[in-house]
């Protein structure tokens, strides 16, 4: 009997190391250079530099609900998300922002996740609008910035650095009808600064992935 016993234990455990073998090893994030994206989201000077490799989010400086300073510093060895939005926006914005939120309860006790929120109207979204709508977001403090500033930067950081405004479309600097403003696109960032998802801020399945790949981002040495 014990023979009998000895071996299903055997077979038991074997067939279970045989499965785990099996399982494919989970790949890396793919880091997203301007040569993987489409040409007209891409300045041609990024392209023609190093053949579109090496991309890494340009130095930037805003401030935030708070009226504090934030650059790339306080990213510098942080997973990220980032956005373009404004505050006034009735349609996709409070989308985006109810599923950000959703991101934030998730890592609210990591101190290595930040959410960056870019407005794309300075004009209206002034530092204590920003405020007023961080608090109806429940905004925490020292993770989700609501960042404003001046708007050419704004829109030069969105065409060269995070690809989520055409190059054409950049020319209006803030036109209230433009594609730009109601764009969609969450952008995941890693500690080197490197582009490493796009996820549609109105998809809760999308969503959903990118809260798993903040995971495997923060886990990556």
């Amino acid at each position: 009997m014990s023979r009998f016993v000895f071996l299903v234990v055997f077979l038991v455990v074997g067939v279970s190391i045989t499965y785990y073998l099996m399982i494919p090893e989970e790949k890396m994030l793919k880091v997203i250079n301007p040569i993987d994206l489409d040409p007209q989201m891409v300045d041609e000077s990024l392209l023609m530099d190093r053949k579109g490799y090496g991309h890494t989010i340009g130095e930037f400086s805003f401030l935030n609900q708070n009226g504090e300073t934030i650059t790339q510093q306080q990213t510098d060895g942080k997973v990220y998300v980032a956005e373009y939005f404004f505050t006034t926006c009735g349609s996709i914005c409070p989308i985006m922002n109810e599923q950000m939120q959703r991101i934030q309860k998730v890592y609210l006790r990591e101190q290595d996740l930040k959410i960056l929120s870019f407005t794309v109207y300075p004009e209206v979204d002034t530092v204590e609008q920003m405020k007023r709508y961080a608090l109806e977001h429940e905004a925490n403090d020292g993770q989700w910035h609501f960042l404003t500033g001046n708007k050419a930067d704004l829109y030069s950081l969105a065409r060269k650095s995070f690809f989520v405004l055409k190059p054409a479309e950049a020319e209006n600097l803030g036109d209230a009808n433009s594609d730009f403003i109601h764009t969609n696109n969450f952008v995941l960032v890693d500690r080197k600064r490197r582009i490493r998802g796009y996820y549609d801020g109105t998809s809760t399945a999308s969503v959903d992935s990118l809260i798993y790949d903040i995971g495997r981002l923060l886990k990556e040495e």
